[in-house]
């Protein structure tokens, strides 16, 4: 296992305006600005919590929609498909992928 001790330092410059950008950043996440670029550096999405949230409810909500696929698809093999299990299967389609459309603009945006 590494050593998780930090004891490498490294000295770097900024402008004026990139540090108060940095600090603004570091303390509207709550967290040190050390943390923050180490964060940054390793960029990792368990690190953080909006992605992981968000990711939660999208799983469910996929889901929720796998489950009433199944039940129209279970219909149509029983022969008691009707034109309304399509145009909810279409609308389950539609929902599911404005839903991945809205996570992935979350996380970019983060």
């Amino acid at each position: 296992m590494a050593d998780k001790k930090r004891n490498v330092i490294k000295p770097f410059r900024m402008t004026q305006h990139e540090a108060e950008y940095l600090k603004k950043q570091a303390q509207e996440k709550g967290m040190k600005e050390s943390e923050y670029l180490r964060l940054l550096v390793t960029q990792q999405p368990n690190d953080y919590p909006e992605i992981r949230l968000l990711l939660k409810e999208l799983i469910n909500e996929v889901n929720a929609i796998g489950n009433n696929i199944n039940q129209i698809t279970r219909n149509y093999n029983s022969k008691l498909y009707r034109i309304e299990d399509r145009e909810l299967l279409t609308a389950y389609m539609k929902k599911l992928n404005l839903l991945v459309k809205d996570v992935v603009s979350a996380v970019e945006g983060m």
